[in-house]
């Protein structure tokens, strides 16, 4: 249902806003890793002026969609108990070490959006965990998706040998 959702989302960035998101967080590396992992919400990278002098923009975008914003800080929307926060992209050099040009895009039945890799995930997690709120309230979860990740990345590798 989650993925149906980004789906429908990035739809919309894609035809209204000229945006190719990219699908960040645990429902990313759930369709990297083939595996639920059960996501709290829709994670969704975007680039930053549509989160500051552009944000009018998202936000009819998603009230359009049936979405309330309920925490501006978080650019974070809600609807039917479904979360949807957005981030800017242009962190991921800084945060993760990742060249945002190197995303690979994916297109889903015409929908057109980005998804790390497994090793980019693997950074995105590794840096996640030394973060002090991530490193204090979601440490263990952190632990265990760089451990998944580094397995599929083995089980890879070994069926490349």
């Amino acid at each position: 249902m989650k993925k149906k959702e980004f789906i429908r989302i990035a739809g919309s960035l894609n035809e209204r806003l000229n945006i190719v998101p990219l699908l960040f967080g645990s429902l990313g590396l759930e369709q990297r890793l083939d595996m639920e992992l059960d996501a709290d919400d829709i994670d969704v990278l975007i680039p930053e002026m549509f989160l500051n002098e552009k944000w009018d923009s998202i936000a009819a975008l998603m009230n359009d969609a049936g979405y309330t914003l309920y925490d501006l800080h978080e650019h974070a929307f809600e609807k039917s108990g479904l979360s949807v926060a957005f981030a800017e992209i242009e962190s991921l050099p800084s945060f993760a070490g990742i060249d945002i040009k190197q995303i690979p895009v994916i297109d889903e039945a015409g929908v057109r959006y980005r998804l790390l890799d497994l090793h980019g995930y693997l950074k995105v997690y590794t840096a996640s965990a030394k973060d002090g709120y991530r490193k204090n309230v979601k440490n263990k979860q952190d632990e265990q998706k760089i451990e998944l990740i580094k397995t599929a990345l083995r089980k890879r590798d070994e069926e490349k040998r």
